[in-house]
């Protein structure tokens, strides 16, 4: 029940910054989704960072690293949005922002991964 609670507390406070991030990114003018890309690359950062150093000394308990990795960056990050926001490009047929988005947001966010776990080496 510990760890639940853990991995709740942990989402909320990620969900809660990702939305601010998107409120405050996400282009109503272009439709271009920058706080969805931003959320999702800092997410993968900060998990690479977390995991790396749980793996790195042990220096995080498994308790830690629910309530930082699984919780906080399982709702900072959003795969789902990221769907939806590739949807909406496709289906307004601009083919090229999706391209972009989704190649950036999968290449970007891979590299953010790896460069979180060669930060704390």
């Amino acid at each position: 029940m510990k760890q639940l609670i853990l991995v709740f507390i942990g989402g909320g406070f990620g969900s809660v910054l990702r939305f601010i991030i998107g409120k405050w990114l996400n282009s109503t003018e272009t439709g271009i989704p920058y706080g969805t890309f931003a959320a999702n690359i800092l997410g993968s950062l900060l998990i690479g960072i977390i995991l790396g150093v749980a793996a790195k000394n042990d220096s995080l308990t498994q308790n830690q690293t629910l309530l930082l990795a699984t919780g906080f960056c399982g709702g900072f990050t959003t795969f789902s949005t990221f769907a939806y926001e590739n949807h909406v490009f496709l289906k307004s047929g601009d083919f090229m922002n999706f391209a972009i988005y989704t190649i950036a947001s999968f290449i970007v966010g891979f590299l953010a991964v790896f460069l979180g776990m060669y930060l704390v080496k």
